[in-house]
């Protein structure tokens, strides 16, 4: 379970109502994904650009390494990293079951 509380919990919505931006981070929506994006460490040159884009905060720089992972348990696999990336070091591949 997350230690991130649901800011969803006692949400009630009403004609206009606004969600608050950055809550993809308390649900886990990597489980209905199709595709993934997976990095090639060659050719990223950790521009950032995967971190910036990503919807999902799912993009992260490898500590200690010059590339960037996703986690998975937040990815959705939209693709727009893949879009951004200057030097293509990002794949869109399908998950496998």
């Amino acid at each position: 379970m997350s230690d991130t509380q649901d800011p969803y919990e006692n949400l009630k919505i009403t004609t206009g109502a606004v969600a608050e931006p950055n809550t993809s981070r308390a649900n886990k929506t990597g489980s209905w994904r199709e595709l993934k994006p997976v990095v090639d460490p060659d050719t990223c040159i950790e521009c950032g650009q995967c971190e910036t884009y990503c919807p999902d905060q799912a993009a992260k720089p490898v500590e200690g390494e010059d590339f960037y992972a996703f986690d998975l348990d937040y990815c959705k696999g939209c693709g727009i990293c893949a879009d951004v990336c200057p030097t293509d070091a990002i794949e869109m591949v399908r998950e496998e079951a």
